[in-house]
């Protein structure tokens, strides 16, 4: 499995003051759309999230998001050593993704940009 990067998730209370900051923090444009209810904006590696706290609660159990290049390959070699995929793949506004346990606990989402996926984020649910 090729890891291609991370992505840091952030629950902010206002995303307009957020994205403003890491506008220019990064330099780059924020990429946004809305997924389960909450609002979402990925601005280079940050992804921020903001929505009903019933929402964000769940979204704040996984700590990153993963870009892979392929998301059955993920599921494949995560099984393999051990971690648990609790939901996915499914496609999400970027390609697809998972959610996986590792035997330590912590929680990850996998994404690819396979699928035909136009935005930049997350479809967690878990």
């Amino acid at each position: 499995m090729e890891i291609l990067g991370t992505t840091l998730r952030i629950c902010v209370d206002d995303l307009e003051a957020s994205v403003f900051f890491y506008e220019r923090l990064t330099g780059a444009k924020a990429l946004r759309f809305e997924r389960g209810g909450v609002s979402v904006a990925a601005v280079g590696f940050f992804l921020l999230m903001s929505g009903p706290e019933s929402e964000l609660e769940i979204l704040r159990k996984v700590t990153a998001t993963i870009a892979v290049r392929d998301v059955d390959e993920a599921h494949t070699t995560l099984t393999e050593v051990g971690a648990q995929v609790i939901a996915g793949p499914v496609p999400t506004p970027v390609g697809r993704n998972l959610i996986a346990v590792h035997p330590d606990g912590s929680v990850f989402e996998y994404v690819d940009r396979n699928g035909t996926g136009t935005g930049t984020g997350t479809g967690s649910t878990a």
